[in-house]
């Protein structure tokens, strides 16, 4: 380790087929990603797959892969990705949740969900990096995502990487849904908006991010592909986006470094 500590990552994780789409430009990203980071001691994956009440971590030993999803191709359900788990940064974690006031769960069963291994299977193939996955709690709201954040900050300083795996938009109704002539203009308005209040460092614009930015009901009409990124962004320092596509015309696939 250099001493310095790692940035936080955004990841907008798209379809769980990814690894299978080789053509999609996030597939290259992801794939060259891992390269140009250096070598985390463990990974620390919020994942917008899994929302509970109370911040709750995994502590199993050797996670199952979980196939969270149905209607793929064969193939993908063959995909596994064999990480060890980490109880140890588990207990960290959960300190540092629990001395902000914010609580923390242990989950001894629950694996990972494709919010974490399918980017993840292809940033480090290996699966030899130790992972724990942390839950979202989306009736907690914005502000409350941006203090988990905060408090997982330290474990930068020890050689975590902590990755917020969502989506910069998630509308999955206009996806496989889209009206006759839709009107898709507002995916690159809200995602304009973001990259703006998150290079600018603007946490008070994120906690209120559903009045102030343009379209976001519609960006998101849920919150769970979102508040990752919030997480991401208070745990780091100064946003860079490191990559932008689509997939179809509503999922922006955005990506953050935090440094």
């Amino acid at each position: 380790m250099s001493g310095a500590p790692l940035p936080s990552l955004f990841l907008s994780h798209g379809a769980p087929s990814l690894p299978l789409d080789r053509a999609h430009p996030t597939y290259a990203f992801l794939k060259n990603l891992g390269s140009t980071l250096e070598r985390p001691r463990a990974i620390l994956v919020v994942s917008a797959h899994w929302d509970t009440r109370t911040p709750t971590l995994t502590t199993s030993l050797r996670p199952d892969t979980i196939h969270d999803f149905y209607g793929f191709p064969a193939p993908l359900y063959a995909l596994r990705y064999p990480a060890p788990g980490s109880p140890e940064l588990a207990r960290d974690a959960a300190g540092l949740l629990r001395g902000a006031g914010l609580g923390a769960e242990f989950d001894l069963e629950r694996g990972l969900d494709h919010g974490a291994w399918v980017p993840l299977l292809l940033m480090y193939p290996l699966a030899d990096i130790p992972v724990v996955q942390l839950s979202v709690q989306t009736r907690s709201g914005a502000a409350h995502h941006l203090a988990l954040g905060h408090a997982l900050k330290p474990l930068r300083d020890q050689g975590v990487l902590i990755v917020g795996s969502g989506g910069a938009t998630h509308n999955l109704r206009e996806f496989f849904q889209p009206a006759p002539g839709q009107d898709e203009s507002y995916v690159p308005r809200f995602t304009t908006w973001l990259k703006d209040v998150l290079e600018r460092g603007d946490k008070a614009a994120l906690a209120d991010y559903r009045r102030l930015a343009p379209d976001a009901a519609r960006a998101h009409p849920t919150e769970e592909h979102f508040f990752p990124l919030l997480a991401a962004a208070a745990a780091g320092g100064k946003a860079e986006r490191i990559h932008t596509a689509m997939s179809g015309a509503s999922l922006a696939m955005d990506s953050y470094r935090f440094s």
